[in-house]
């Protein structure tokens, strides 16, 4: 079978980290398909279009980096002109190297889910939705305009299957009135060296471990420095380490100082590659996040595979994954009830299995995603 991933977010040469959980839904595929990924960029670098092929663990993936003017008048015109241009030469590129595909899978509408209908209108070939944004979520509603609120359902009602990244989009995403007969939750994917990873045996304090893109109305980070300054002035046995930069990090290593937070409990290490986010995973006793929203939560996964315990408010896939054996519940904003678990967290960790942990994660492996989206692109392909 060949599939064709469009996405709106993709890594590419100026950011290796946009839209990596779509890299890993395509690399997981690839174990039972043929998969091409095609992605435009729009390039204020470049003066033409620049078409680049490589592949990626066995994902053929072809980048077209496309030219607009930064003349404000004229930079919306020119970008979706480039946008539909860019198209037409990757597609060809795609039909001539990898062929026409059997199914594609639009990933982050809406403009990819244009792409997709597109395709099934010129060449009867299906397609399937996977949406990761926030813009549907009450708490960061962006899902504004006519025209694209009217793509949009097309693009939902002609697709074979509509697949959210966790129960709570999918209920967001419903409830702006975006409705298939076929809407399913499919989860991301956590790179196989977090399960076999083992606990770290070395003597510590007990450490918090955060990890987040600071942006503060999402994470709220603030709200978890309030919270260890709370619990310095109970205790003192434990550390709390932050993983990850973002464009509120400066603003948040500044109001640690004012809270005047020592450096032997609070570290800032910045931003770590997976394989040392995993290492940092096994030197910690719980993940702590304290967000007023997301999709899903893909540290969430990471933690749980690892065999870590994670402190969460109810997010994304927490809703749907959280119970006694891996984690607990702290209520939204407030810092106390966080402050609190915390405290508990550190008295009763060793409560917590490592492998039963591990247990919670098995849904997110490789093996399992590809073959769930296999399957349902067997099932798109049946049915027409």
């Amino acid at each position: 079978m060949k599939v064709l991933f469009l996405s709106a977010w993709y890594p590419h040469r100026y950011d290796a980290m946009w839209g990596l959980f779509v890299r890993k839904h395509a690399e997981a595929v690839s174990r039972f398909a043929d998969v091409c990924v095609l992605y435009l960029f729009a390039d204020e670098n470049v003066r033409q279009f620049d078409i680049v092929e490589q592949t990626t663990n066995s994902v053929r993936e072809v980048y077209v980096y496309y030219p607009f003017t930064n003349k404000p008048v004229l930079r919306p015109l020119t970008k979706a002109i480039g946008y539909v241009r860019a198209f037409w030469r990757g597609f060809a590129v795609v039909r001539q190297n990898f062929g026409l595909p059997d199914v594609a899978q639009a990933n982050v509408l809406t403009r990819s889910g244009v792409l997709a209908y597109w395709l099934k209108r010129r060449f009867s070939i299906p397609y399937i939705i996977v949406e990761h944004w926030t813009r549907y979520l009450p708490q960061n509603f962006n899902y504004k305009g006519i025209a694209r609120k009217i793509m949009t359902r097309i693009c939902i009602k002609n697709a074979s299957c509509v697949l959210a990244v966790s129960n709570m989009l999918r209920t967001a995403m419903q409830n702006c009135g975006l409705n298939n007969g076929n809407f399913q939750i499919i989860d991301n994917v956590v790179d196989d060296f977090f399960y076999e990873a083992q606990k770290s045996n070395t003597e510590h304090r007990f450490r918090f471990l955060h990890i987040s893109c600071f942006e503060e109305p999402h994470k709220n980070v603030k709200g978890i420095l309030n919270a260890t300054k709370q619990l310095l002035q109970q205790r003192a046995d434990f550390e709390l380490v932050l993983i990850g930069t973002g464009q509120d990090w400066q603003e948040v290593v500044r109001y640690a100082k004012e809270l005047e937070l020592p450096d032997d409990v609070l570290r800032f290490v910045g931003e770590q590659t997976p394989a040392e986010v995993c290492r940092y995973f096994t030197e910690s006793d719980t993940l702590v996040m304290f967000s007023r929203y997301e999709t899903a939560g893909i540290t969430f996964c990471e933690s749980w595979a690892t065999g870590t315990p994670v402190i969460s408010t109810s997010v994304g896939i927490i809703p749907d994954c959280l119970s006694d054996t891996n984690g607990v519940l702290v209520a939204m904003e407030d810092e106390s009830d966080l402050c609190s678990k915390m405290s508990w967290m550190i008295d009763n960790h060793k409560h917590f299995n490592a492998d039963e942990v591990r247990q919670t994660a098995q849904r997110f492996t490789y093996e399992n995603v590809g073959k769930r989206l296999y399957d349902i692109y067997c099932q798109a392909l049946k049915n027409g």
